[in-house]
């Protein structure tokens, strides 16, 4: 029994602030989480904010998982689509104005061990393409006017394993943070690796692998990714036609 109490306990310690809130999310959750349509939007915009902080007006889809719904606050004009999961134990989640989640796209704090710089920061006008996670233990800052496409992992944590005598679960993990400065555009499948900085205005194609700082207004590409252009704004009008 003691065992049964235990994993419960557990379980609940990974979903909510406590048992008073865990009861109150999950009862919206099973009311209203599920409702189509524009119906759906509406309910949850007035009864989400029982739970979640926010400031104007946000647009949450049907069937959007949150857990520690307490911590994650979206501002103005926020967008979260069907199937996109944000778990923001417990150092929390800030989604700035006008932002976009797209389906399937995960935001997990995941600080179960109280490191001091978890959480996720996104600022305004920013995009998370489909199915990209973003993990936010050793924190993620990132600014306004960025995009992800599909696949993008933001990854600020990394387990060690230099030990050859021990599993590297035993070893430990390192948690850096990574910072995405204005203006990023990253490619479908991009991965930006613990402890990394991307510069203003810069773009990561797709498949890169990210390891190292990236400067301003640069592109890079490869694996590991590497600088293979500078946007100087002397490059040559392209043979295409450009919609805005």
């Amino acid at each position: 029994m003691s065992k049964i109490l235990g994993s419960l306990q557990l379980y609940l310690s990974r979903q909510a602030a406590g048992l008073g809130r865990y009861v109150l999310e999950q009862l919206l959750f099973f009311m209203v989480g599920w409702v189509p349509t524009i119906v759906g939007i509406g309910l949850r915009g007035f009864l989400y904010r029982l739970i979640l902080n926010m400031e104007g007006m946000a647009a949450i889809e049907n069937n959007v998982r949150l857990r520690f719904a307490n911590h994650i606050t979206l501002k103005n004009g926020v967008y979260l689509d069907q199937g996109s999961y944000l778990h923001a134990c417990p150092a929390g989640i800030e989604i700035g104005e006008e932002s976009i989640v797209m389906h399937g796209a995960v935001l997990h704090v995941y600080n179960f061990r109280d490191l001091p710089h978890a959480g996720i920061k996104i600022g305004r006008d920013s995009l998370i393409g489909e199915y990209s996670i973003i993990r936010g233990q050793g924190g993620v800052t990132i600014g306004d006017r960025v995009f992800t496409s599909p696949f993008t992992q933001i990854i600020a944590v990394n387990h060690i394993f230099d030990d050859p005598k021990r599993p590297f679960t035993e070893q430990g993990i390192t948690a850096e943070g990574i910072v995405i400065e204005d203006d990023c555009w990253l490619g479908a499948g991009a991965v930006i690796t613990d402890g990394v900085r991307v510069g203003k205005g810069s773009v990561v194609a797709a498949g890169a692998v990210v390891t190292k700082d990236v400067p301003p207004h640069s592109v890079v590409a490869g694996v590991p990714a590497k600088v293979i252009k500078t946007i100087d704004g002397t490059a040559k009008p392209q043979d295409k036609t450009i919609y805005f």
